[in-house]
């Protein structure tokens, strides 16, 4: 069996799990084939809502609970192609040990220190979802942060005291883009 997965893992193949996705639970989600900055945004452990349902960034929610791992990978690829976001993604996912998530995540991307999912704790705000990203680099645009939202997009200036208050909630996805010509 560990020859077939070593195999399969050079090859570049979706290596089988055990038994289908349930609703509760957390998967692990890799993929190549996209531009490395948006494989950070992609890259990570995405919590099953007890819907059976998983969010990810820019295509919304997911069916997950009662695929199997290559079922769901073969799903994720055909959202993002028909979206026409990637022509080419290749996604992995590997159900974990089996253990419920108690923990509720958002995910930060682009120019911070520290991309990807990240621990919701209730009454967080944009700006500390940023600072738990490691906060914007030298190249992100803090006043053109953009929030997706059950597939809505929101722009915020963090350099505003309005803004860097306004409240997230687990499922959201943060981007901070790079800054233009100018700087901004």
């Amino acid at each position: 069996m560990m020859k077939i997965i070593l195999i399969a893992l050079v090859l570049g193949m979706p290596v089988l799990q055990g038994g289908p996705v349930e609703a509760g639970r957390a998967i692990q989600i890799t993929v190549q084939g996209v531009p490395p900055a948006e494989q950070a945004r992609l890259n990570g452990t995405y919590p099953v809502s007890d819907g059976g349902y998983i969010r990810m960034w820019q295509v919304g929610n997911i069916r997950a609970a009662g695929l199997d791992s290559n079922a769901l990978a073969q799903s994720i690829e055909a959202a993002y192609k028909n979206a026409e976001i990637y022509s080419s993604p290749n996604f992995q996912v590997v159900s974990t040990s089996g253990d419920s998530i108690v923990q509720e995540v958002i995910t930060v991307g682009g120019k911070v220190r520290m991309p990807g999912p990240k621990p919701h704790q209730k009454g967080m705000t944009l700006f500390q979802a940023v600072a738990a990203a490691g906060g914007v680099t030298e190249f992100g645009a803090k006043n053109r942060v953009r929030l997706y939202r059950n597939k809505n997009v929101y722009t915020y200036d963090l350099n505003t005291a309005a803004h860097k208050i306004l409240l997230v909630y687990p499922g959201d996805i943060i981007d901070v883009p790079d800054t233009n010509w100018l700087g901004r």
